[in-house]
C-alpha cells in the first residue's frame, strides 16, 4: 500500500469513530426525551383518573352536590334529622335556606318535612315554625306536609305542628309535648372529697343553677316559672297548628310520647304514611327534589375535624358542665 493511501485510511478512522459516538449520544438523547414525554403523560393521565375517583367519591358520600333543580313538576323534600340546636344537624338558618329554595323553584307542587329528631332547642324550634307559617301564607296554593319516621318528639313536634298534616309510621314515636331544664349536683361529692367551693358574684341570682352550689329554693321556682311559661307557649303552638283535630286530655301536654298509631288517635297525627306515598298519593307528584341544606367542603371539612377533636373526655365533660341548665324541649 502506498504511503498516501496509509495517510487517508489513517486520517478517516478518527471521523468515523465521532460519527458513531455523535448518533449513538443522539439516539441516547432521543430515547430519554421519549422516556420523560411518557412519564409526563403517565402521570398527567394518572392526575385525571385521580382527580375523576375523588370527584366520584364526594359525590357518593354527598360532600359534593348538583342542582337542586329538576325540569318539570315535583314534591320538595327537606329533612330535619337530628338534635335542633343553633350550629347543630337541625338549625334555623340552614332550614329556612331549604324551605325558601324549595318555594322558589316554580315546578315545587307540595312540600315534605320528613323528620326524624328527638327535640332540642325551644328558640330554634319556634323560628322554624314561625316561618314554615309565614311562607304557607305567601305560598297558599303549596301543601307542607310533615312525615315522622322513627321519632318526631318535643322540638321535633313544635315543627310537625306548623304542617297543615302529619304522616307516621304506625311504630312511630311522637309527642313529647313539654320542656326541661338539666343539670348536675357536686355538692355532696365536693364534702366528701374535702373540696371548698369559692364563687364570688355581683348580682344575687348570678350563680343560678351552678352545679357546684346547693340548690337555692328561691332560683329553683324561678326557673320552674320559666319553663312553664315555655311549656304555655309550645301547648299554643300545638292548638293552633292541629286545631279540633286535637283530642286534648291532661296526658296530651304532660311530656308523655306515643306510636304513631296512637298518635293518630290522640289527633296528633292524621294517617299512617310515608314520604314516597305522601309525594305519590297526597300530592300527585311522585318525582321527588331533596332540598335540604348541605354544607359546603370546607365546611364539612371543618366539622369533621371539630367533631373529631371535641371526643377528648376532658372536654366531653366540659361541654357537659356548660350545658347545664340550658332549657330543651327534649
Amino acid at each position: 500500500m502506498s504511503e498516501d493511501s496509509q495517510q487517508l485510511s489513517a486520517n478517516s478512522a478518527p471521523q468515523d469513530t465521532q460519527w458513531q459516538r455523535d448518533t449513538i449520544e443522539k439516539l441516547a438523547t432521543s430515547a430519554l426525551s421519549e422516556q420523560k414525554k411518557s412519564r409526563r403523560w403517565s402521570m398527567f393521565f394518572k392526575g385525571l383518573m385521580f382527580l375523576y375517583l375523588f370527584i366520584v367519591l364526594f359525590y357518593a358520600i354527598g360532600w359534593l352536590g348538583g342542582s337542586k333543580k329538576v325540569s318539570g313538576a315535583h314534591t320538595a323534600l327537606i329533612e330535619v334529622a337530628g338534635v335542633i340546636e343553633a350550629g347543630g344537624a337541625v338549625n334555623a338558618d340552614s332550614f329556612m335556606t331549604s324551605l325558601h329554595d324549595a318555594y322558589d323553584d316554580k315546578n315545587t307542587k307540595g312540600i315534605i318535612l320528613r323528620i326524624n329528631s328527638p327535640g332540642g332547642s325551644p328558640v330554634q324550634a319556634g323560628i322554624i315554625n314561625d316561618e314554615i307559617g309565614r311562607q304557607k301564607k305567601l305560598h297558599p296554593t303549596i301543601p307542607v306536609y310533615a312525615v315522622v319516621e322513627d321519632i318526631c318528639a318535643s322540638g321535633g313536634y313544635y315543627i310537625a305542628a306548623a304542617a297543615d298534616k302529619i304522616y307516621v309510621d304506625k311504630a312511630s314515636i311522637i309527642g313529647s309535648i313539654g320542656v326541661l331544664m338539666d343539670g348536675y349536683g357536686f355538692t355532696e361529692v365536693m364534702k366528701k372529697v374535702g373540696v371548698e367551693r369559692r364563687l364570688m358574684t355581683a348580682g344575687e341570682n348570678k350563680g343560678m343553677l351552678d352545679p357546684f352550689s346547693p340548690i337555692n329554693p328561691k332560683q329553683q321556682a324561678l326557673a320552674q316559672t320559666m319553663l312553664n311559661e315555655i311549656h304555655e307557649q309550645f301547648k299554643e303552638v300545638v292548638r293552633q297548628g292541629r286545631g279540633s283535630r286535637l283530642k286534648e286530655t291532661p296526658e296530651v301536654f304532660s311530656g308523655l310520647f306515643w306510636s304513631g298509631e296512637q298518635g293518630i288517635k290522640l289527633g296528633l297525627a292524621d294517617a299512617l304514611g310515608s314520604a314516597d306515598y305522601v309525594a305519590r298519593e297526597v300530592i300527585k307528584q311522585e318525582t321527588i327534589v331533596d332540598f335540604t341544606y348541605q354544607d359546603d367542603f370546607a365546611s364539612r371539612i371543618a366539622k369533621r375535624i371539630g367533631a373529631s377533636t371535641s371526643a377528648a373526655l376532658g372536654e366531653t365533660l366540659a361541654k357537659q358542665l356548660v350545658s347545664a341548665g340550658e332549657v330543651k324541649l327534649r
